[in-house]
């Protein structure tokens, strides 16, 4: 069964109905209202503090959840449209290439990030290519 996570509240559902699966809209999440919702082939359990970005299949931004603006001081409007590695300044971009050439997961990647105000601050990664026929990204951001 398809597992769900919304970037903006973090909660999981599973497509019990197969509303989400066959739909033609686009999902959007059943808590808190948000436009996306992003499949993974397994549950995901992101800390309380983590921040989702949603990104298209170039790496660009599409949408921005909570716990971002209190990581880097960036807020949507900010990231919109950029390129996320790039936005972020990250310290090593491999991950991302190989979850976007690959379509694997990858967990717990090491990373430094600039913030807004120029600081750089470490923080883990969790990368999660789509599964749809639109490509993308899921970039999980949590402060180490």
């Amino acid at each position: 069964m398809p597992v769900f996570i919304c970037p903006n509240c973090r909660t999981r559902s599973v497509d019990l109905d197969g509303t989400e699966g066959f739909s033609r809209q686009v999902p959007q999440c059943r808590s808190c209202g948000f436009g996306f919702l992003f499949q993974l082939l397994e549950d995901y359990y992101p800390a309380p503090s983590t921040g989702f970005v949603v990104c298209d299949r170039d790496a660009r931004v599409l949408a921005v959840g909570r716990g971002v603006f209190e990581l880097t001081g960036y807020r949507e409007a900010d990231l919109i449209g950029r390129d996320v590695a790039s936005a972020f300044a990250l310290s090593d971009t491999a991950p991302l290439e190989l979850v976007r050439e690959w379509g694997v997961r990858r967990l717990g990647e090491q990373l430094e990030l600039r913030t807004r105000a120029g600081l750089t601050k470490p923080v883990v990664v969790d990368l999660f290519p789509a599964y749809d026929d639109d490509g993308g990204l899921l970039v999980a951001l949590t402060s180490r």
